[in-house]
């Protein structure tokens, strides 16, 4: 099953105010993200201090004969009293969410939320960036363990088009190589190499006020990732410009950058997604390439002044 993570902007309903419409139905404004962010991270911090991950599995010298690298995660309690926890194995990031991101109005700009991860295995590869194109086979579930998202089979997700807190977590981790993919007889495959890793994320960095499936809303989440394979420097739009070098103010989101968002006769795609940047009629591939088709490094910039052309609509 399969529900919101591919899609990014899904975010939901904003409420405007909380009044009765003709109807007689009562509207509740979205809580703000500088309320929720705290409770969040209190509870998975919680969480992280009182569960642990079968870490003992993945250690050589212990490993089950025919493990299956699958994580498992369970209480800190009882026989497992003297386990690691989470906590001790978590790193984490700090990433700042507005509710502009979100699609609602309540004008918050840069609330912290706090992105915790563990590498569980390293992969053998390189690691994509929040922009790239990867192999992944996931497991989204609640902190109490509720399923509502997976993929056991390896599929391809380009980060930009998942919530912002699955983007950067699987950036964290290393992928696995192209020849150590496995063909199964039952049309699977496997990656011997893969990076394996948990995320979890506050709902800010989610869906916040909507729902996925059995997460509903303001729900903090947990994900389990095996990353097999990526796409180095993945250009969504081919425009020549590799995404990641889209996100021009360089804050893990791409959705706001985009140089003709002004101009209402052009498009209203975000850059990575733009085959014509700044919208002046001539396409970024044709501005930054020379007669052969070859690009030109550093991007040309044909006035001198410290704009390049394709995202400069005075130069065309």
């Amino acid at each position: 099953m399969r529900y919101g993570l591919i899609v990014l902007l899904v975010f939901g309903i904003t409420f405007m105010s909380c009044k009765k419409d003709d109807n007689g139905v009562i509207t509740i404004p979205p809580s703000l993200l500088s309320d929720v962010a705290p409770e969040d991270d209190e509870a998975i911090r919680e969480f992280l201090n009182t569960h642990f991950y079968n870490y003992e599995d993945f250690a050589p010298e212990t490993m089950p004969d025919g493990f299956d690298y699958k994580i498992v995660i369970d209480t800190i309690a009882g026989v497992n009293a003297d386990k690691r926890s989470l906590m001790e194995d978590a790193e984490s990031v700090s990433i700042n969410v507005s509710s502009s991101f979100l699609g609602l109005s309540a004008g918050e700009e840069d609330i912290p939320h706090t992105l915790y991860y563990i590498e569980v295995r390293k992969g053998e590869g390189g690691s994509p960036t929040y922009a790239d194109s990867t192999l992944v086979k996931y497991q989204g579930s609640l902190l109490d363990g509720t399923l509502f998202d997976e993929s056991q089979d390896f599929i391809w997700q380009e980060l930009p088009f998942t919530v912002r807190g699955y983007a950067n977590g699987v950036s964290k981790f290393s992928a696995g190589t192209a020849d150590q993919v496995v063909e199964n007889a039952d049309g699977t495959s496997e990656i011997s190499n893969s990076g394996l890793g948990i995320i979890v994320m506050p709902s800010g960095l989610a869906y916040f006020n909507s729902s996925a499936g059995q997460a509903g809303a303001y729900s903090p989440l947990l994900f389990k990732i095996e990353l097999g394979l990526y796409v180095e420097d993945t250009d969504n739009d081919n425009d020549g410009i590799p995404s990641i070098d889209e996100d021009l103010n360089g804050n893990g989101y791409m959705y706001d950058d985009n140089t003709d968002a002004d101009d209402e006769t052009t498009s209203v795609l975000a850059n990575f997604r733009d085959p014509d940047d700044d919208g002046d009629g001539v396409s970024t591939h044709s501005e930054i390439t020379d007669s052969n088709g070859n690009i030109i490094f550093p991007y040309p910039d044909a006035n001198n002044d410290g704009i390049p052309d394709y995202l400069d609509p005075k130069v065309n």
